[in-house]
């Protein structure tokens, strides 16, 4: 199944972190943060202005990207977890 994200919408899949061990302690998955780092499955057609305009998201399909840690709503597709987010709510690209 694919899905297109509706206005000023993104479709991203965290990118999973190394095993972090902090003086030789072991932290399990449990008690793991998510990681706040993405990559960018697909993009919006855009938000929509008030006066009718179109403005065209910054971020393209394949961009790794930075966001809040209570951002987006969660979602499964065949299995897989994704994030939808609102553009606002992108902190940054990394480059």
């Amino acid at each position: 199944m694919d899905l297109r994200p509706l206005h000023d919408r993104v479709l991203v899949k965290r990118l999973e972190e190394g095993e972090q061990r902090q003086g030789g302690i072991i932290i399990p998955d449990s008690a793991k943060e998510k990681p706040q780092q993405a990559l960018v499955k697909a993009v919006g057609s855009g938000k929509l202005m008030e006066s009718g305009e179109r403005v065209a998201p910054e971020v393209k399909p394949g961009d790794r990207i930075l966001f809040g840690k209570y951002s987006g709503s969660e979602i499964k597709i065949d299995g897989d977890e994704f994030l939808i987010l609102k553009e606002d709510e992108i902190l940054g690209v990394l480059e």
